[in-house]
Formats: structure tokens, sequence, C-alpha cells
């Protein structure tokens, strides 16, 4: 067995390598281990902080869907490095992601989404991210415009406690949340796509740092489905 292991920053980025009878996972906190087995069969993402190896073989069943999309063990190796190379360049440019969106004219989840490879990066983007980030290779920044992103998750990230507290929080005010948008916007639901996120930061009244995470959303009613406004109706046989 051969590991190889590289520093990754603060955000945290894992890949394993499993099999039908892998034992163990080898992950860190803030590091990307990439373990070549003989007998694996698939490459995974996880962004965990760490992970047991009997909570690597409960999670494969969680894996089908990005499976089908990433066969190409070599393609999600790809996307890593990548993502490391251009924390590097963010680093060696001494950016906060605060900095990074400013000069980018985008939100601070934005940029952050664009070095992870969860947003596609457009051509009127591309010069001010090289100009921001100059010690990143040339050639990432064109395959990110060039490739379209595979906006998913792992659902073991909801052990890493930061993420979870978030998902717990939407989880307990969700019903709350649902009946004020229905209140003040009607039968409808808050866009993911046409969406801004920001995350800030604010002084609480004993001096405290309070975290602010600004969701807005268009909001987008469900609609009254008549039947002459269907313009591709189903056959009848």
């Amino acid at each position: 067995t051969h590991t190889k292991t590289t520093t990754a920053s603060r955000t945290m980025l894992f890949f394993r390598r499993t099999s039908s009878r892998a034992s163990s996972c080898l992950l860190s906190r803030n590091k990307i281990i990439i373990n070549n087995n003989n007998n694996n069969n698939c490459l995974t993402v996880q962004k965990v902080a760490a992970i047991s190896g009997e909570n690597c073989l409960q999670q494969q069943q969680h894996h089908h869907h990005f499976r089908r999309h990433y066969t190409n063990n070599a393609t999600v190796v790809k996307i890593a490095r990548r993502t490391e190379r251009l924390l590097e360049a963010k680093k060696e440019a001494g950016l906060t992601y605060d900095a990074l969106a400013q000069g980018l004219g985008v939100t601070n989840c934005y940029a952050a989404q664009l070095i992870l490879g969860q947003a596609k990066l457009s051509p009127g983007l591309a010069g001010k991210f090289q100009s921001a980030l100059p010690t990143a290779d040339p050639a990432d920044i064109l395959e990110m415009q060039q490739t379209f992103p595979m906006r998913s998750y792992d659902p073991a990230i909801l052990q890493e406690p930061n993420v979870y507290r978030t998902y717990e929080a939407i989880a307990h005010y969700g019903e709350s949340i649902k009946s004020i948008i229905n209140e003040q916007c009607g039968d409808g639901i808050m866009s993911a796509i046409d969406f801004y996120l920001d995350v800030g930061t604010t002084t609480g009244k004993h001096g405290e740092k309070r975290v602010v995470i600004t969701f807005n959303g268009k909001f987008l009613p469900f609609i009254e489905q008549i039947a002459e406004d269907n313009t591709v109706k189903g056959p009848r046989e």
C-alpha cells in the first residue's frame, strides 16, 4: 500500500479510495490523502475532518449517484489536485476569501465555490481570477472555464461540526422559515440557482464575534397547471 499525503489549506477536501473489502480510510484534518490499494474500485469525495474505517464502509452506499458522474478516478484526482494548487496560490497571494471576492466582484462564498470546483468560472471573470492569483496555473484557469462542475456533496460532510450545526439550524427552523416565506411571498420556494450567499461577522452586545450568513434567493411560485398552457401533453393510447 502506498499513501501520498499533501497539505491543503483551511478548507477541507478529502478523497478516498475504497473497495468492497476496504477496512480502513485514511483521512486527516486539513489534508488530502489518496490511499492506493491493490483492490480499489472507486474513488469518492469526502468533505469531512476525520472518518473511521467503519464509517468509510457505511458511507459507500451514499456514493452511487456521485460515481455515475465521476467513474474515471483520474478525473477526481485531477480536480483534487487543482483545488490544492488554487488554495496554495490563494495563500501565496495573501488573500482572504473576502479579498478575493472583492477583486472578482462576487460574493465570498461564490469565490470559495470557484476554488473548490463547485461553480464554473466564466470568461469574464477569468482575467480577474488570474490577476488576483498570479501564481495560479493558467491551464487550471482555462480548465475551470471549459468544464462543467459536478455540484454535489458527500453526506459524510454532515459529520463535520461546523457544517452540521448550519444544517441543524436550517432543519430546526425550517418549518418557521417556510411559514414566513409563504406569508410574505405566497406559495412557492426560494431558488438556490438565482441565489447569492454571503458569510460575514458582526459583534454582539457583549463584544463577542457572531456569524452572519445571508441567503438571498429569488422567490419561485408554484404554478397552477392549466391544461391549455401545457405545450407538451402526454400521449394517450
